[in-house]
């Protein structure tokens, strides 16, 4: 387990024009409102408030940038697919987001967050696509893990593998903030340091 003393909220932007210029190589968390990205990112840093969690989704509405170590900055995309959202903030969801994935920066690790107890989405579909076609690598993570049994984690793995189109040696990761499984895994690839541009 990575022993986590310095973080900070370094940044926060809720439009294009407010995204920070890179200092520190980036780690990058993706995925729909109410998936767990806020829970995992409290779990990797050992922190319970560091990022902002609530059971109502679309409170992640900005990207929001932690300094970790002064190592690497965590980066917390907004959360896509929330109905109640209008469509303008849809919109700015999306601008800041592809503004972001589109800007050439060092990510080092860009993992997208889905639930392991739900088929994969279109919108789970098109983020995967969009993040690919902007030269990333993802490995998806499949949160809330604690909520199924061992066979039933296999079961739904192989479901969201095939709903995904994984490749076999894609990566695809059962994780629980609840029990910290796949919190070392995590941690592995992001220390491996080798970069996510594919």
């Amino acid at each position: 387990m990575m022993e986590i003393h310095n973080v900070t909220l370094a940044s926060v932007c809720a439009v294009p024009r407010q995204i920070p210029e890179q200092k520190l190589p980036e780690v990058v968390f993706a995925g729909k409102s109410n998936v767990g990205k806020s829970s995992l990112i409290n779990c990797l840093l050992n922190r319970k408030k560091m990022a902002r969690v609530s059971s109502s989704p679309g409170k992640t509405v900005t990207v929001n940038f932690y300094s970790v170590e002064n190592t690497w900055m965590f980066v917390d995309l907004p959360g896509y697919g929330y109905a109640a959202a209008g469509k303008a903030e849809q919109e700015r969801f999306s601008k800041v987001t592809d503004k972001y994935l589109r800007s050439g920066r060092e990510i080092l690790k860009l993992f997208l967050l889905v639930d392991i107890r739900r088929e994969p989405s279109g919108n789970d579909q098109m983020m995967l696509d969009f993040i690919r076609s902007c030269g990333y690598s993802p490995v998806v993570i499949a949160t809330k893990a604690d909520k199924l049994s061992r066979m039933q984690q296999q079961k739904s793995l192989s479901v969201i593998r095939k709903g995904l189109d994984l490749r076999q040696d894609e990566l695809l990761i059962p994780f629980s903030s609840e029990t910290k499984a796949g919190r070392d895994e995590v941690w592995d690839l992001i220390t491996n340091q080798s970069s996510d541009r594919s």
